[in-house]
């Protein structure tokens, strides 16, 4: 009954956000007024109402035009892969010169791949760019099957194969464990579309080392608890009608509650900057919240083997990971690259998680590893903002030269 309450609420809050959106338009025509007029402060405090809620589509990655040298270059966005549980777009630039191509692989965590848009945009000013666009799962008819872990793993060598011979792969967050294993098992394989580097930025690769909030609470619980507590059916009325999820609002509503006072805080901000008629510096802060309230469910067999598998056992940590049955051994990786990232001030995934990679992949030569500690920025800031365009991402960008 979770998802059906939820929805009851919203349907319930609809008419309400819907007037509270007429009249912002009606007191927006005594525009412009005074910074703190009355109206404006009426008209803010309308408009936030208005923006209660969230949405359940994905923001476009808007991205048409990126900096190359010393000229704004055109971007074009493709789809080059359409499978059931996702797609693999492909962003390339109006250029003469042959680029490194880099798979960005987006974490499966209740945000669509656009929280990403960043680390798309940045690394298009010297690549050509493809990222794996995962759907919410409650629009998957049930046709479609299941897609647990090892389904994730399988659909980066689907799109490894797609994109070809020499590509790069980047991973954020959750998804560096099915990229490493990945990588292990076309290593193992010989397969000739096994990446030529990855780079693993803020991921779980061993969730032991220096425990989290978010690590303590996935092993505090039994998977029985999950099943039972945040497990719910997607209602009659969506294509995924029926298919049992996690759904992306309580992943959302989990998030906001590590960092409550700093969403609050953001929110006055917005309410003052619309008051006093500082667009710009409100449509920052609607912009971000425009895309971290865009939620997706994710799948029940994904979702508890993410507990189950990635954290509750450590199965790649311990070396107990198993790929359609055979055992994985990132040992086996010898010819890819490896370079892995932490943020120093990581709440969600911590010093020492994700370059346990250095560890597990035993047999790849000194030369061909590498570790970027960035002591200064959050989980977040390890893929976007200034310090990724400034300080991390020339790292990743010498290394995929180095390589391709």
């Amino acid at each position: 009954m979770l998802y059906q309450t939820y929805q009851f609420q919203d349907d319930l809050l609809t008419p309400f956000r819907d007037l509270a959106q007429f009249m912002n338009s009606g007191l927006q025509r005594f525009s412009p007024l005074p910074a703190n007029h009355p109206f404006r402060r009426f008209a803010a405090a309308w408009e936030l109402i208005s923006r209660y809620k969230l949405s359940h589509e994905r923001p476009d990655f808007a991205i048409d035009t990126v900096r190359v040298g010393n000229r704004d270059v055109e971007v074009t966005e493709d789809v080059a892969l359409d499978l059931p549980f996702g797609k693999l777009l492909k962003f390339s630039q109006d250029v003469d010169t042959r680029q490194p191509r880099v798979l960005v692989i987006a974490p499966l965590s209740g945000h669509f791949a656009t929280l990403l848009r960043g680390t798309v945009s940045t690394l298009l000013q010297d690549h050509e760019v493809y990222i794996t666009d995962w759907r919410n799962a409650r629009d998957v008819p049930l046709e479609a099957g299941d897609f647990g872990v090892e389904d994730y793993v399988e659909y980066i060598i689907r799109f490894l194969e797609e994109i070809g011979p020499g590509a790069h792969i980047l991973a954020v967050c959750q998804p560096c464990v099915q990229a490493l294993v990945a990588v292990a098992v076309m290593s193992e394989d010989k397969h000739p579309a096994t990446p030529h580097s990855m780079t693993l930025m803020a991921g779980p690769i061993d969730p032991r080392e220096s425990p989290t909030e978010v690590n303590e609470f996935a092993v505090s619980k039994s998977l029985s608890w999950f099943q039972t507590s945040v497990i719910s059916t997607v209602p009659a009325r969506y294509p995924g009608g029926g298919r049992t999820v996690y759904p992306g609002f309580l992943q959302l509503f989990a998030f906001m509650a590590m960092n409550i006072d700093r969403h609050s805080s953001a929110h006055r901000k917005l309410y003052d900057h619309l008051a006093a008629g500082e667009t710009e510096a409100a449509e920052k802060i609607k912009t971000f919240y425009d895309e971290y309230f865009a939620v997706l469910d994710m799948t029940e067999e994904f979702y508890i083997e993410t507990i189950d598998r990635i954290f509750h056992k450590a199965e790649l940590a311990t070396g107990d990971f198993t790929y359609r049955g055979r055992k994985v051994d990132p040992g086996a990786i010898r010819h890819t690259a490896l370079l892995t990232v932490e943020g120093g001030r990581d709440d969600i995934c911590s010093l020492g998680q994700t370059s346990a990679a250095h560890d597990l992949c035993n047999t790849l030569r000194p030369h061909l590893k590498r570790h970027h500690l960035q002591a200064n920025v959050g989980h977040y800031g390890v893929f976007n903002g200034k310090r990724w365009d400034r300080e991390i991402y020339p790292v990743v960008r010498n290394m995929i030269l180095a390589t391709d």
